[in-house]
C-alpha cells in the first residue's frame, strides 16, 4: 500500500501553525507505521534524539533539522520540492522582453494662445 501524504492545499487557511504542526506530526507517524519502523529505530536512522522525533510526531515543537533528517530516513525527500518549489517562468522575463513603452505626446491648445 503506497502512503499519500495529507494535501495541505486542501486545508483551510484558518488553520493556525499549531494545528498544521499537529497534522504534519500525524502524517509523519502515519508513514512510519506504515513502512512498519518504530521510533527508535527512525530516530536512530535519522540521527535525531528519541524525544525529538516523539515531539515531532506529537506536533508539539520541532526544529526544521529535525524535520528534514526525518523526511530524509523515511525517503521523502520529494515532500521537501513541494515546499518552495522553483518558478518555471520568471515574471521578470516579459519586462525584459517587451517593448519600452514611449511616452504620451501632450497635445499643444489648438488655438495657439498662451496661457491665462
Amino acid at each position: 500500500m503506497e502512503f499519500q501524504p495529507l494535501n495541505m492545499t486542501v486545508l483551510p487557511s484558518a488553520q493556525t501553525p499549531e494545528e498544521l504542526e499537529a497534522l504534519l506530526g500525524e502524517q509523519l507517524r502515519a508513514l512510519r507505521l506504515a513502512r512498519n519502523i518504530d521510533q527508535i529505530t527512525l530516530a536512530r536512522r535519522a540521527g535525531i534524539g528519541l524525544t525529538a522525533l516523539k515531539r515531532l510526531e506529537a506536533g508539539k515543537g520541532s526544529s526544521l533539522k529535525t524535520l528534514i533528517s526525518v523526511v530524509k530516513a523515511l525517503e521523502r525527500e520529494s515532500w521537501l520540492s513541494t515546499v518552495a518549489p522553483m518558478p518555471t517562468v520568471n515574471p521578470l522575463s516579459y519586462t525584459q522582453a517587451a517593448e519600452p513603452r514611449q511616452r504620451a505626446r501632450m497635445n499643444k491648445p489648438a488655438s495657439g494662445r498662451a496661457g491665462p
